[in-house]
């Protein structure tokens, strides 16, 4: 029976992924509004078939009825395991049960995460760095990709047509809705998610990254094929070139100021800041309640502009517990290139600055003078301050972008 939701890629190449409309949050942690999709993709060598990475387990049966229907009555010969997260590998047990003479591909550190999730030791091929597996009559190379995201993760390279089955790198948040190709989607309307994708994934990983870009930059790449998002046939520079500038962190003129607030005072310093670099001619400037907005989100703007202002009340002797729970993602996401700036605020005891400096100092990020430090409702020389802040915040971003103030 003719299956629409299974795709030719080429004539030896099929997309047979899923949509992931169920799952709100991925990881368990961060937000899919518009879903995720699991990419899979049969090759076939003529009398050799191979799958280049599984499913999550709740969509098995739309993934077997996929297969079946490129496969018809013809067995299934190698599945390739290029990353162990189980989005990608919960149905590989399913799949081995109805495949019993099916050989498992993956390289060593593979091998061992195969015996820790599933109890699969059997039929294991083990691959190294850079080499060849003859498919029929097509093969694929296997290069180790460590730590992008996870130890075991690896990429494989179809040389006849420049394939590179990419696992996560080179993916992205959202549901295919119809169209699964680069030249059939608008790239604008991806766009955002992939970079939240990105931040929130693969981010702190990007020294991994760049060596990853390094390694596979000789390839005559033509098309990629990730496990999520949609599949680059015309123009795989563009992702590229994107997961390039993101690892390198290079990040634009702009300011994410996120705050808390519990009764309005440091929201209404947020403000006074805000309208302080407005004077001084910043126009790129994101407010956002650390309350309200999510953190998914709020990595992802840290990554994207160069001035970060972060401010909140003392409680309990430390940080506002959501501001809190920012601060220390962000320490972890080992970000570069950005200015920072904080203020805060007190009713009888602080501790919420000192915790800012602590951050600070670790962040090795340029730091800004002024740090208001407000008790109770604000001053004369409090609102001075918060106006000095937001002043020093438009000198440094005017140092470090001299070609957009002239």
């Amino acid at each position: 029976m003719k299956n629409p939701l299974t795709v030719k890629i080429n004539d030896h190449l099929t997309y047979i992924g899923v949509n992931d409309r169920y799952t709100h949050l991925f990881e368990g942690m961060w937000p899919l509004p518009d879903g995720v999709s699991y990419n899979s993709y049969l090759l076939d060598g003529g009398d050799e078939v191979c799958l280049l990475d599984c499913v999550k387990i709740p969509s098995i049966d739309e993934f077997l009825s996929n297969i079946r229907a490129v496969l018809g009555d013809r067995d299934l010969d190698y599945v390739v395991v290029n990353h162990m997260e189980p989005d990608h590998t919960s149905s590989l047990p399913v799949l081995v049960e109805r495949f019993p003479n099916i050989k498992i591909i993956g390289n060593k550190k593979t091998k061992e995460f195969l015996n820790n999730y599933y109890d699969l030791t059997e039929n294991i091929i083990v691959v190294k760095d850079g080499e060849e597996v003859k498919i029929g009559n097509t093969s694929l190379t296997f290069y180790t990709t460590p730590m992008v995201h996870w130890p075991e993760s690896m990429v494989a390279y179809e040389k006849s047509e420049g394939i590179l089955f990419s696992q996560d790198a080179f993916g992205g948040y959202g549901t295919l809705d119809g169209p699964i190709f680069d030249d059939e989607i608008n790239f604008d309307f991806y766009k955002d998610e992939i970079i939240r994708y990105y931040t929130n994934i693969v981010g702190k990983y990007s020294v991994q990254v760049v060596r990853a870009l390094d390694k596979l930059k000789d390839l005559d790449i033509k098309m990629i094929c990730p496990d999520h998002g949609m599949v680059w046939r015309k123009n795989p520079s563009v992702i590229v070139d994107l997961y390039a500038k993101l690892s390198k962190q290079e990040t634009e003129n702009g300011v994410l100021l996120v705050y808390g607030s519990m009764y309005g005072h440091t929201e209404k310093m947020a403000e006074m800041i805000a309208r302080s670099m407005a004077d001084e001619g910043i126009s790129n400037i994101r407010i956002r309640n650390i309350s309200e907005y999510p953190l998914s989100n709020l990595i992802a703007e840290a990554w994207r502009y160069r001035g970060i202002i972060l401010g909140c009340p003392t409680y309990n002797v430390g940080l506002f517990p959501p501001m809190h729970h920012l601060v220390w993602d962000l320490g972890k996401q080992k970000m570069k290139n950005h200015t920072f700036g904080y203020f805060s605020s007190y009713s009888w005891g602080g501790g919420a600055e000192k915790e800012f400096a602590a951050f600070a100092e670790k962040s090795k990020w340029e730091i800004l003078e002024t740090k208001p430090n407000v008790k109770g409702a604000l001053k004369e020389e409090d609102i001075e301050d918060c106006i000095q802040l937001g002043k020093e915040m438009a000198a440094a971003l005017k140092e470090h972008y001299p070609e957009e103030y002239k």
